[in-house]
């Protein structure tokens, strides 16, 4: 099948002659002269009257922004949306020193929420980078994969405050 260039001129046997003003993965957008603009299957039938063959991009932007949201989730360092456990929203963390004559130390629990999940996602981007590194032989890519195991295990304290359990830390599984 030939793709078609924006500025082909067609003839559609519903909508009649018109003009290919935007082409997409899936479909061209036709101005029709007769009916207006219309999306069409780019496998539809149609009479090819002029073709014009400019490399056309048929990439969607929505394709190109989940590639680029996929990207960013897999080598960037930004924390993802981990919401907080409903129980724990509004709440904080009360620090109290063993010595009665010092103050306690109040932490709203939303930001202390914020600094586990900013030190989860951050493991996590370490973690890729160890993987994909070709500067680390097989045996301490392992070495520190437990490392980073161990981590994790150490964190699970933490759980607690996940809303959802997919967002947990997991540390070493027990056969």
């Amino acid at each position: 099948m030939q793709l078609l260039g924006i500025g082909s001129r067609i003839n559609h046997s519903e909508y009649g002659k018109g003009v290919v003003t935007n082409v997409t993965s899936k479909h061209y957008w036709v101005t029709f002269m007769e009916n207006g603009l219309e999306t069409i299957e780019l496998d539809s039938d149609f009479d090819v009257i002029e073709a014009v063959e400019d490399e056309v991009d048929t990439i969607s932007f929505s394709e190109v922004e989940q590639s680029l949201i996929s990207i960013l989730k897999r080598w960037s360092d930004a924390s993802s949306i981990t919401p907080i456990a409903d129980k724990w929203k509004g709440g904080s963390l009360v620090l109290k020193p063993g010595d009665a004559n010092l103050s306690d130390k109040e932490i709203p629990l939303d930001t202390f929420f914020h600094k586990i999940v900013m030190v989860r996602d951050r493991i996590r981007v370490m973690e890729q980078k160890i993987n994909s590194s070709n500067n680390l032989d097989d045996q301490e890519k392992v070495d520190l994969q437990q490392y980073i195991t161990r981590i994790y295990g150490s964190l699970t304290t933490f759980n607690v405050l996940f809303k959802n359990q997919s967002d947990n830390f997991v540390g070493e599984k027990t056969k």
